[in-house]
């Protein structure tokens, strides 16, 4: 029986609405300038406000490759006090890594009270390229699902607040996203091979999406899907969402 077709914590929310997004939609340079400086300014005193209340908060960016994760956590952590927040990058794990439950890294990470913890890439790369590239069995990544969920709902009941951001990018603003990076001397360190591989994969990984965000949309846990084409709309509209998740704490 195939594993995806049964499983009991499916839902539906953004996994639907990742096929309605409106890829062309954009924000004019004098626009994305203006609200960048309100948005920037107002998460400063919000951070400050997540300090004092002794709130933790753990954001989560995945997308496909090039969609602009770095530029948005950029903008997100510019004018935020250094000790408020840590960016953790997430590659490949170590070898010592790999002697432990795949969660175990990122549990470490976690934020004590009063900070935040921003992931550019997590966990969830059991489900995407640890999935579609053949490094977890079927059963490992089939099981992921709720071992994500039930981490996620520990952190939740912890009293962390978890927003998690998809930044969906078309075929064709990766394509020129590439060459861009391969022509730029500044940029060409992001260029791999690796790209390219996983680029020819590309149906693979939108099916390793859909199932992500059908499996692990959850209340205590959400999916923000960024139309994410236009770099200077997504990284406002990324601005915005976590602004509003600032608002509730």
């Amino acid at each position: 029986m195939d594993s995806m077709t049964s499983h009991p914590n499916r839902v539906h929310g953004a996994q639907h609405e990742l096929k309605n997004l409106d890829l062309s939609r954009t924000m004019t340079a004098e626009r994305y300038k203006k609200e960048l400086k309100q948005l920037q300014k107002s998460l400063m005193k919000s951070a400050l406000k997540m300090y004092r209340k002794k709130a933790s908060v753990v954001l989560v960016f995945e997308g496909k490759d090039a969609a602009g994760k770095g530029g948005a956590i950029r903008r997100l952590t510019s004018p935020m006090p250094p000790v408020l927040y840590r960016v953790i990058p997430v590659a490949a794990p170590e070898p010592f890594e790999k002697k432990r439950h795949y969660l175990w890294r990122f549990w470490r990470q976690m934020p004590p009270p009063g900070r935040l913890a921003i992931f550019d890439r997590s966990w969830y790369g059991r489900v995407l390229v640890e999935r579609v590239e053949g490094f977890a069995t079927e059963e490992e990544w089939s099981r992921a699902y709720d071992e994500i969920n039930s981490m996620e709902l520990s952190l939740h009941r912890a009293g962390t607040h978890i927003a998690k951001f998809w930044l969906q990018i078309d075929q064709k603003e990766q394509a020129n996203r590439f060459e861009a990076r391969a022509l730029s001397p500044l940029k060409q360190w992001k260029f791999t091979q690796e790209d390219v591989r996983n680029r020819d994969k590309w149906p693979q990984y939108e099916q390793a999406v859909s199932d992500m965000l059908g499996f692990t949309d959850t209340d205590y846990a959400p999916w923000h899907l960024i139309e994410a084409n236009d770099k200077r709309f997504a990284r406002i509209k990324v601005l915005r969402t976590v602004q509003s998740l600032f608002d509730k704490l």
